[in-house]
């Protein structure tokens, strides 16, 4: 049995370490809000269940056990998400609380209906991909929008899961699957001139680098 505060630990080392590079206690700390103290012993009792691998002062790297349980709380974590707007009409902004929560008291069973229930979907509202049922996860090539050119005819497909930068990508006009048009770029703060549908648009650096999409 694996209990709730073990399930946030590995999905945070996961979420944290994605590059393949070890995930420091005092990062992990931050990211969960808790004292660097209360992660310390978390390592010593996530090291004897075997799903991670902790060296002191070195950082912290999840075992196969340790990423295939953080690949099961993703899946059910974007499966969820998936369920409350499309059913329940939450905006792509007020889901991800809600999915915390629900994530952790999801079944096999459970988690193979809602499936079946979404049509199997790939991608979640936010345009991260979801795990399927192996833990075999499929990154697509993305580039953010501040790394096209002026000139270049973008398909929007993901963007970050903050909801300060859903809400204001929204009040912009920027969903998924939007295709905008890069106009300008400004050489002195990166920030971007964007056509999207008839209107123009100005994009922070910020929003920028949080927008990812493909050459239309």
């Amino acid at each position: 049995m694996v209990n709730q505060s073990t399930e946030d630990y590995i999905k945070g080392i996961y979420k944290l370490g994605q590059h393949g590079k070890p995930v420091s206690t005092s990062e992990l700390a931050k990211h969960l809000s808790v004292g660097d103290g209360s992660v310390t012993d978390m390592m010593k009792k996530l090291s004897t269940k075997m799903l991670i691998q902790y060296t002191p002062y070195k950082g912290v790297l999840l075992t196969g056990s340790g990423k295939k349980l953080a690949l099961r709380m993703v899946r059910r974590h974007r499966l969820w998400e998936m369920f409350l707007v499309k059913y329940l009409g939450y905006r792509w902004d007020e889901i991800h609380g809600e999915a915390e929560q629900l994530e952790h008291v999801t079944s096999d069973e459970l988690d193979r209906r809602l499936d079946r229930l979404l049509g199997y979907p790939k991608f979640d509202p936010h345009g991260d991909p979801i795990p399927d049922r192996d833990g075999e996860i499929k990154n697509d090539e993305q580039t953010a929008l501040t790394e096209f050119e002026s000139g270049d005819a973008v398909t929007i497909v993901r963007v970050t899961d903050d909801p300060d930068v859903l809400q204001h990508a929204a009040e912009l006009g920027l969903q998924l699957k939007t295709r905008i048009l890069v106009k300008q770029i400004m050489k002195f703060d990166g920030s971007l001139k964007v056509k999207v549908g008839r209107r123009e648009r100005f994009i922070s650096r910020e929003l920028g680098d949080a927008i990812f999409g493909k050459l239309s």
